[in-house]
């Protein structure tokens, strides 16, 4: 049977967490209420901070020490792991300031899209992404601080409480006539390719299509390691220019680490590899002012990568792709990595393009199961997305 766990410090939240508890459990759900405060005792706790520190790598020493911050890191390094060793979780629900939601947050980050998960907080109000990264969290602004029960404390957290209810009472149900899922990454630059990808594939694969904006790699990623994707053709790699080059839209140094965990069936591409992001023009850092900038709206600039920044990046990925060990498939548009890298647009580069083969053939191992395949097309050319297609379709055979 699962539970809706209830998670706070019960030496600054008791009151609110048995609050919260006792309305889930009117519900008729089952809870668990786990204290992580680290100057608490646990006796009203289904679970104790004791208990939770005793998951930290180096023991429950290394959780209660003098510096609060310090204990504060370890305990949620704690029940992140705490987590990870339960299989009865139907839900969870944290309370909290900056410093509990700081704590919570990251053990809700690591449980599979689709279990419910609420965090009440103070700092909801405002940029919630450190707290929500690429999972489902349902951010609730405290409204008043979660300081004790009243008038307002009492109705947002009774919302909480029967909303967790409720989303663990009521499960979806997977359908039998699901197909299996399919991840894409998009861009408006490679929005033709995709769109052509997923009109070939749609009548067999449920077509899961990100926005390579950081988070959408990010939470692509996240459904590969819960097991929720069958395969992913990544055309739009463009998140790795970002990350290397100082970007808006870096997805981190784990872009393709689902990949190589899950030995995902893996067809890629350069798509969008001609490009930095940054915000409205403004905002270009000064050492780029006189790079090659495009004003893709008001709010997003582009800047073209140089022949330097493409073979860069062609060691990193290829570097990547060594480490997967299940099929994989790397295309390489020769005709263009995007909609404006093409003959007459502002950042046509065949010899950044070249660049940026010829560091992938260098460093790519390629085996059996493990190839790059050149193409004389752009990116976006039909040829080009039936290519990605066919190559899918050969490895998941």
């Amino acid at each position: 049977m699962t539970k809706v766990y209830v998670v706070g410090t019960a030496d600054t939240k008791g009151e609110e967490l048995r609050y919260v508890r006792d309305l889930i459990a009117a519900q008729g759900v089952a809870t668990a209420l786990v204290d992580v405060g680290i100057r608490s005792s646990g006796a009203d706790a289904d679970v104790t901070p004791q208990q939770v520190a005793a998951h930290h790598p180096e023991g429950a020493g290394a959780v209660f020490g003098n510096d609060r911050g310090a204990a504060v890191t370890a305990m949620a390094q704690a029940l992140v792991r705490f987590v990870q060793s339960r299989d009865d979780v139907g839900g969870i629900i944290g309370l909290g300031g900056s410093g509990g939601t700081a704590l919570v947050t990251p053990a809700m980050q690591v449980l599979p899209v689709g279990v419910p998960k609420v965090m009440v907080s103070t700092v909801a109000s405002g940029n919630v992404a450190p707290y929500v990264g690429p999972s489902d969290i349902c951010m609730i602004y405290s409204v008043t601080d979660v300081a004790g029960l009243n008038r307002i404390s009492r109705q947002v957290l009774g919302n909480a409480a029967h909303a967790v209810a409720g989303m663990a009472a009521h499960r979806i149900p997977a359908s039998s006539a699901d197909k299996p899922a399919l991840g894409l990454t998009m861009f408006g630059v490679t929005t033709p390719c995709v769109q052509q990808i997923v009109a070939a594939l749609e009548s067999e694969y449920d077509c899961l299509v990100f926005h390579a904006t950081g988070t959408g790699g990010q939470s692509m990623e996240k459904l590969v390691d819960s097991g929720l994707v069958a395969g992913v053709i990544d055309v739009t790699t463009t998140e790795v220019c970002d990350l290397l080059f100082g970007g808006v839209f870096s997805a981190g140094s784990d872009r393709l680490g689902a990949i190589i965990r899950t030995q995902t069936p893996y067809v890629g591409s350069c798509g969008a590899l001609d490009m930095v992001n940054f915000g409205a023009l403004a905002t270009v850092p000064e050492k780029f002012k006189d790079r090659n900038l495009y004003v893709h709206n008001a709010q997003v600039t582009l800047m073209r990568t140089t022949v330097d920044e493409n073979r860069q990046m062609g060691e990193w990925i290829g570097a990547k792709l060594n480490q997967c060990e299940g099929p994989v498939r790397f295309l390489l548009p020769e005709g263009g990595v995007s909609l404006i890298d093409a003959p007459g647009q502002p950042f046509h580069d065949p010899e950044a393009d070249a660049a940026l083969f010829a560091a992938l053939e260098k460093t790519v191992v390629q085996t059996d199961s493990r190839r790059l395949i050149h193409l004389p097309h752009n990116v976006n050319d039909p040829e080009f997305a039936q290519a990605l297609v066919e190559n899918f379709k050969e490895i998941q055979s």
